[in-house]
């Protein structure tokens, strides 16, 4: 038997004899809406140049001072309906001051001064916009319509920035396919007083057919998808002049199809930084590029690895500084924090940790000291700290082990810690940046106190080379050591993600707990390598050849569960999706024999029909590497099928393709192996809403029926 941690946490919903009630999948599924998650403080905000924070209660804003947590005032919906009559609940706040507060109602951005009771300005744009940024000192709304970019302003509701007739180019959104940290395609200046924007040429990738079956007859949806080894997109950066109403491009040549990725401003206006990735993200140049006319300064640093550079986070400038920045990089191993000037001169490296940084969240007043959040030691937690950007001094300032998502003050004297862990439903703390005191302002009830559940424990076993594996078990309610019981293994495996975590249920959705005591299951999970928060040996050592060593730790897995007296080591189903589908059907085909059932849902099947940007970081292309793609074919082990195999798909995936699941079920075909396919009409890349109530029974009772 190998060596296993010592038991870190133990989460006992079944308490008292009493509680009986039953959990089902499908309340379970909908958890959300019915009240089955902890509850929270809605609308929880800074107010931004004081010390207080605001929420929503009973209908109204409250206004609370961190300094004793004493309320200073409320804001009644009804004192809102005398201005703004349609309001029907308190709006979603987008930016609070001292006077004014901004939210949206419908495709109208309101100004409202709360302590005049007065509007203090419009901002109209038009109704069909997606992708929308307001800017506050702007006041001005960024959004796209279709492919084209506008700005709405309280004057005009739709100023036309681009107004390409040719649908290849797309302006205004996220390009890349959103990797290396892209969430949008907009960023305004400091001030407002420039709107710089993603612009991508998709001339060179190739349209993807998905069909509509709610049009009659069914119809053809083409969208672009960028296939590993094939065309990709090129990729612009506009900035565009508010006030002369031009637009100007960077000088950058993209022919090369190289990406541009973590655009950030300077802040007097006067550059922009970019970094710039070679297709192959072996290579990074940081490059500092002139706003009035677009012509690149110069290179600040670079950045190689023979395995990949993944550029993630934009620069943060130091306060009343227009020159030193903090750059987050993985050079020595792990996220940590470096400061550079626009000279490109390495100023230090400011953080020297050997466990992963998340973000930058912002300063003090006086500039001494930085606030970041990160793992710190147990990569399952997430806290956040102090450092001081002199001497590097760190001080904890989140000091409950779990999951902690904080808020800094505009002033950095405070911190909103919003927080669970494995035991802690939900706390929310208001902690003092300066002495680490806290106090908490709300606290969740269990919320499934009544309801009769089993056990959520973490464990720790070893990989074949000794490296910690982190593990998460659910036991069902009632559970006997002396009988046996079935395991499904949940498993996703792949790069940026983390299943198992320091938080409320353990980083598991509800349906799994509900699953275990339903049916009397262990559910189990393991974080093999190439996952994320471990560092960046822990994630690479995966570069060429997915699913090897991942299917090597999950076995790892499997074995540590064989060893335990409780579990019927013929009755181990395994069940993913997405990256864990591929790891799932991998599981299943390249080891006949170790599991009964296996349910893969979004499955990637053949890598070389995966996206550019993900697929060859990690994999390089099919021409560089075709062994490692050739041995991560999934359809190539079909003939070992021993056991039950379901495959699952949305029928418009823009993001797992439904090819990869249809070359599986050729590959059964052409070896006469019989395997089991459901299609969801018209879902993409997973299944929302009531219809994954239909999704996860369908999952589970395949498991039940077929892991015998």
């Amino acid at each position: 038997m190998r060596k296993i941690s010592s038991l870190l946490f133990i989460l006992t919903c079944f308490i008292g004899f009493s509680q009986q009630k039953e959990l089902s999948i499908e309340n379970a599924v909908l958890g959300y809406y019915n009240g089955l998650y902890p509850a929270s403080l809605s609308n929880l905000n800074w107010v931004n140049n004081t010390d207080l924070y605001v929420y929503e209660k009973d209908n109204a804003l409250v206004f609370t001072d961190a300094k004793n947590n004493k309320v200073s005032e409320t804001l009644p919906l009804e004192t809102l309906q005398t201005t703004f009559s349609n309001l029907k609940s308190i709006p979603r706040i987008m930016h609070i001051s001292a006077e004014e507060l901004i939210f949206a109602d419908g495709n109208q951005i309101e100004i409202y001064n709360y302590k005049t009771h007065q509007k203090a300005g419009l901002v109209s744009f038009d109704e069909n916009a997606e992708n929308t940024e307001y800017n506050v000192k702007a006041k001005a709304m960024a959004y796209t319509i279709d492919h084209n970019l506008y700005v709405g302003t309280s004057t005009n509701p739709r100023i036309a920035i681009t107004n390409n007739t040719d649908k290849n180019i797309v302006s205004g959104q996220a390009i890349h396919r959103s990797e290396f940290g892209i969430v949008k395609g907009t960023f305004w200046s400091p001030e407002g007083n420039y709107l710089a924007f993603y612009q991508k040429d998709e001339s060179n990738v190739t349209d993807y057919p998905l069909v509509d079956i709610n049009t009659y007859p069914a119809s053809l949806k083409n969208i672009k998808y960028p296939m590993a080894g094939q065309g990709s997109e090129k990729a612009k950066i506009g900035i565009y002049n508010l006030e002369k109403n031009k637009t100007v491009y960077l000088n950058i040549d993209t022919s090369d199809e190289h990406y541009l990725t973590n655009l950030s401003w300077t802040p007097d206006e006067k550059y922009v930084l970019v970094a710039e990735v070679n297709r192959g993200q072996n290579h990074l140049w940081y490059n500092l590029y002139n706003v009035k006319n677009g012509k690149k300064v110069k290179t600040l640093f670079e950045e190689t690895n023979e395995k990949w550079v993944e550029p993630e986070f934009d620069a943060v400038f130091l306060p009343k500084s227009d020159d030193d920045f903090l750059w987050l990089s993985e050079r020595d191993g792990f996220m940590n924090i470096y400061q550079y000037t626009t000279d490109g001169k390495l100023v230090k490296q400011l953080t020297k940790f050997n466990w992963v940084v998340t973000g930058i969240l912002g300063f003090d007043d006086n500039g001494k000291n930085v606030f970041i959040t990160g793992t710190g030691k147990d990569p399952r937690d997430s806290h956040t700290f102090k450092v001081n950007l002199k001497n590097g001094e760190v001080t904890k300032l989140t000091t409950t082990s779990g999951t902690h998502y904080t808020k800094l003050s505009s002033n950095g004297d405070y911190l909103i810690d919003n927080y669970s862990s494995l035991t802690i439903p939900k706390n929310i703390d208001i902690v003092t940046t300066k002495k680490g005191n806290s106090k908490t302002i709300f606290s969740a009830e269990n919320p499934l106190k009544d309801y009769q559940l089993g056990t959520t424990e973490f464990l720790t076993i070893k990989g074949s080379d000794n490296t910690d594996l982190y593990c998460r078990m659910l036991k069902p309610a009632n559970f006997d050591a002396s009988k046996k019981y079935p395991v499904m293994i949940y498993v996703y495996g792949g790069p940026h993600a983390q299943m198992v975590t320091n938080t409320w249920l353990g980083g598991s959705s509800l349906w799994m707990d509900a699953f275990a005591t339903k049916e009397n299951y262990i559910v189990f999970t393991l974080d093999n390598r190439g996952s994320a928060n471990r560092g960046f040996a822990f994630e690479s050592i995966v570069h060429r050849n997915l699913g090897d060593l991942e299917i090597e730790d999950q076995l790892k897995g499997v074995d540590y569960l064989k060893s335990l007296d409780f579990v019927d080591a013929n009755r181990i189903a395994v069940n993913g999706w997405s990256y864990g589908g591929f790891m799932t059907t991998s599981l299943m085909l390249r080891n006949p024999g170790v599991f009964t059932t296996a349910v893969a849902g979004g499955p990637v099947i053949d890598w070389k029909f995966y996206e550019v940007m993900y697929g060859e970081r990690y994999m390089d292309t099919p021409q560089e590497n075709p062994k490692g793609y050739e041995k991560a074919k999934v359809a190539n082990y079909i003939k070992n099928l021993d056991g039950k195999l379901l495959i699952i798909t949305g029928s418009v995936d823009p993001v797992v393709v439904p090819q990869h699941s249809m070359s599986l079920l050729q590959a059964a075909i052409k070896e006469n192996v019989q395997i089991d396919f459901f299609s969801y009409p018209m879902h993409e890349h997973n299944v929302y809403g009531r219809d994954r109530v239909h999704l996860i029974e369908k999952m589970m009772q395949y498991i039940v029926e077929n892991n015998k």
